[in-house]
């Protein structure tokens, strides 16, 4: 048995007694540090009055830019809030940190009054998000995608059939399109062709989780022990608002999910995430990683997540031809130059269309579908650039401001797809792809190479077949669109006008000659 007096002992009591010490001073020197820059701080609420209600993240902006610094801070009755407003900023802490930075606040409204705990992307970290996220990786590693995309082939030319007959409902046939995909890859159920109320449910949802999600909206968030009073008591229309929004993201987890169930029972299910993994569940024994809870809350998220994100993203590259036709006839012309007008675009034209990838790269940035991530959360004090990182505090990559960084994206509001491109048409691996539109570190979203692919086949689609141009009214003069987005934390365009015709008797053919069952055995 060693003693004291043995050199190893010795030598490691002094050493585990300067760790100690080391790690003490570190902390009283860290927490002598000063906050980050931010706007003045009332008594008691602090900065609660000053996050305006609709587009904070253009504020969070605009005071980076007034103190000169990429991490501010605030205070919000008590909670701290750490906003982070350049690559180097969350490079540094979400990515290069993400061991402490990869929590998620408690968020009360979200996930304790509105139901939405079974949401992966809003877990907080450990062992149970572990599991989940596990599960969705599975299914959704860049090479696991590609099983897929039989069915982003046959919603697209759905699509492209739908907007044949109705041009002027395109948003409505981007949910429609959206719906279609993710319900076959998660559940294998087919969407009715109008009306169907899987289309109609993630809709109405998603809304709901939308305007509740922008960090600062409501006080219970910040100041927890609110989400006990009453319903009944003056100003506590959060919680009458809560009770209704539940019962909206219950259905969106347990309805599908009974289908897909009921469909099993009868042996008529067709292949999916949810009857894959609960087939496997009961072929297991019970020696398992995951329950039928986890395969519910994964389903539901990818749900939830491919229901309205790509959708907002397709109405902004609507948009962006409208604001840059030059755009849209050189896209024209290079899918022209790999299909000549032979047939529609498919996967294995994506190489060959570096300027089709610039316009989604482009749609990506320009209208970023989640201007502020979803809220990462810090349990231990840190240090960034001189500045200290309070305990507890709720940290936000401010993707609006990263993505219009004028540094970075000259121009960042001018919708041009030639940034991510060099002179002889190449991708320019100088310019940042706007990979943090799908958030950052370990909680980056697992569905984003099924998103870009569907996006990518989407947008060369619709290209190759249709002309973009804006609305005329009865006089014929052009309508110029608002380009204005709602407010939530889904960037969503307000409702806009736009002609959509094809672009050629040929075209028409093309499109006619997709068949109505591609992609559903």
């Amino acid at each position: 048995m060693l003693s004291l007096d043995h050199p190893t002992t010795t030598g490691a009591a002094c050493l585990g007694l300067g760790l100690v010490l080391y790690g003490l001073f570190s902390r009283r020197n860290r927490s002598s540090l000063p906050l980050p820059p931010g706007p003045k701080k009332l008594p008691l609420v602090g900065n609660v009055f000053d996050i305006p209600a609709s587009h904070p993240w253009e504020t969070y902006m605009a005071w980076s830019k007034e103190y000169d610094t990429d991490i501010i801070h605030l205070n919000l009755a008590g909670t701290s809030v750490i906003v982070l407003s350049s690559l180097r900023a969350s490079e540094a802490l979400l990515e290069k940190r993400s061991s402490i930075y990869s929590d998620r606040a408690r968020l009360p409204m979200l996930m304790e009054l509105m139901g939405w705990d079974f949401n992966v992307a809003m877990m907080k970290y450990g062992d149970e998000w572990r599991a989940h996220r596990r599960l969705f990786n599975q299914r959704f590693t860049a090479k696991a995608s590609l099983q897929y995309r039989p069915q982003q082939l046959a919603a697209t030319h759905e699509l492209l059939r739908r907007f044949l007959h109705a041009p002027d409902d395109f948003m409505a046939h981007f949910r429609q399109w959206a719906s279609e995909i993710i319900m076959s890859v998660a559940y294998g159920i087919d969407v009715l062709p109008s009306n169907d109320p899987y289309v109609s449910l993630a809709y109405e949802a998603v809304e709901t989780l939308s305007n509740a999600g922008v960090p600062g909206k409501y006080l219970v968030d910040s100041l927890p022990i609110l989400k006990y009073v009453p319903s009944w008591f003056p100003g506590a229309g959060f919680k009458r608002d809560a009770e209704e929004w539940t019962k909206l993201s219950q259905r969106l987890a347990d309805a599908p999910l009974a289908e897909t169930k009921r469909q099993m029972e009868l042996g008529i299910a067709r292949p999916s995430f949810t009857a894959d993994s609960l087939n496997a569940l009961k072929d297991s024994d019970g020696d398992t990683y995951y329950t039928e809870s986890t395969v519910r809350a994964t389903a539901g998220t990818m749900y939830v997540g491919g229901a309205d994100t790509t959708v907002s993203a397709l109405g902004s590259f609507i948009l962006g031809m409208l604001a840059n036709p030059a755009a849209q006839r050189k896209a024209q012309a290079e899918i022209d130059s790999v299909t000549k007008g032979r047939y529609l675009p498919d996967f294995a034209d994506e190489a060959a269309m570096p300027y089709v990838a610039a316009v989604v790269k482009e749609t990506l940035r320009w209208k970023n579908v989640g201007p502020i991530a979803i809220p990462h959360f810090i349990t231990v004090e840190d240090e960034y650039q001189g500045y200290r990182i309070p305990a507890n505090s709720i940290v936000i990559g401010n993707t609006w401001a990263i993505l219009h960084d004028e540094t970075v994206y000259p121009e960042p509001y001018t919708f041009r797809p030639e940034r991510f491109l060099l002179d002889d048409g190449s991708p320019n691996p100088a310019v940042p792809d706007p990979e943090v539109a799908f958030g950052y570190g370990r909680r980056l979203c697992p569905g984003r190479h099924m998103a870009s692919a569907s996006l990518w086949i989407t947008v060369s689609s619709v290209l190759a077949a249709f002309d973009i141009t804006k609305a005329v009214d009865e006089d014929g003069r052009e309508i110029e669109p608002s380009y204005e987005f709602d407010s939530g934390f889904i960037n969503a365009p307000l409702p806009f006008k736009c002609s959509i015709r094809p672009r050629s008797k040929e075209a028409v053919s093309l499109i006619q000659a997709t068949g109505h069952d591609e992609g559903r055995a």
